[in-house]
């Protein structure tokens, strides 16, 4: 419940306390894994995730131009780019104490405030959110990455405050960025027939080129419903490159808090089930969006319970005193199974 979640927190402002309920909301309507995923920290944690996903969505929903925001239907580039320059500057305001009227925004930087998160993460993912105004495809990898580091990358560092780790952050902050970059690759090999429809190719060209595959191909794909050999080795290809990039980040959840590393590590499980989704459609995301079963979702999120009920009970002393306002320790999780998901994360 997120009066729980609130009061484990300490966030006591009701107002304050609206912005999260919102966030929240952005999040268990569009985030479905990563929702399920934050249901298993804390509760005294999942109020600021559920502001970093927030603040995300709404920027994302802007360059997107999706049905989130009716009234932002059939926008053009030029209003896109005015809406989302007043995100940044309502952001920029909010960071340096002059609060927001935008309750996202001003989640987000109580939680940036609360986590001594650096401004500069923020400030690299709305430059990446900035390029997909006019972006619509990235030659090679090396592109690609840099285009990541603010879209994905950065949304694994500005998670780590808030995780907790169990040494120095520094130490962990490559393997979260690693994981952010697995989550965002495998999200576009699922949704490439939908990021077609965006005019965008987020597969570097290179990679889609070594097997004959080229914007045009995609397109007619797309438009035809038929399936094309050199498509499926590319994805294939693309998808085997992604799970390199989970093997590198897979080391640093165990330098996480342990509280959270049933959060993380179901995440990393139920993100690595939508490659095995894709390929058991055949590698079709040109033409449908590939999904992981939920009776697939429930066993792994019921795993992840008892170990994060596990972990409570052994955790003393809580998390490491990295928040401005360090937040209480969480209300005790009683057993869990998978049946009674729903109630014990609450």
């Amino acid at each position: 419940m997120t009066r729980r979640e609130l009061d484990a927190a300490g966030i006591t402002e009701p107002a304050l306390r609206a912005a999260y309920a919102a966030c929240r909301g952005l999040n268990a309507r569009h985030g479905k894994t990563y929702f399920l995923a934050t249901r298993l920290l804390p509760a005294d944690r999942r109020p600021a995730v559920h502001a970093l996903y927030g603040f995300a969505r709404r920027a994302d929903d802007i360059v997107d131009d999706t049905d989130t925001h009716a009234d932002l239907g059939g926008a053009g580039e030029e209003h896109r780019s005015r809406l989302l320059g007043e995100l940044t500057a309502s952001l920029s305001t909010a960071l340096t104490g002059g609060g927001s009227d935008d309750p996202v925004v001003r989640a987000l930087a109580d939680t940036a405030s609360r986590y001594r998160i650096p401004a500069a993460h923020f400030t690299d993912f709305l430059a990446s959110m900035r390029s997909d105004l006019s972006v619509t495809h990235y030659p090679t990898m090396r592109h690609l990455r840099a285009y990541m580091h603010g879209s994905a990358a950065v949304i694994g560092l500005q998670m780590l405050p808030v995780l907790g780790t169990v040494g120095p952050r520094d130490e962990a902050a490559p393997y979260a960025a690693a994981l952010g970059e697995a989550f965002q690759l495998t999200n576009f090999i699922r949704d490439v027939g939908e990021d077609l429809d965006r005019g965008r190719v987020y597969l570097p060209m290179d990679l889609l080129g070594a097997y004959g595959v080229d914007r045009d191909l995609l397109v007619w794909s797309r438009g035809t419903g038929r399936g094309d050999p050199r498509i499926t080795e590319a994805l294939k290809a693309a998808a085997s490159h992604t799970r390199g990039v989970y093997a590198r980040a897979e080391p640093g959840i165990d330098l996480l808090h342990p509280t959270s590393r049933p959060c993380v590590r179901t995440a990393f499980v139920l993100y690595g089930d939508i490659l095995d989704a894709v390929a058991r459609d055949g590698y079709a995301s040109v033409h449908h969006r590939s999904t992981v079963p939920r009776r697939r979702r429930a066993a792994i999120a019921g795993r992840g319970l008892v170990r994060a009920v596990t972990a409570r009970r052994r955790r003393s002393g809580g998390f490491p005193r990295q928040a401005a306002r360090p937040a209480s320790a969480a209300t005790p999780t009683p057993t869990a199974t998978p049946e009674n998901l729903t109630e014990t994360t609450r």
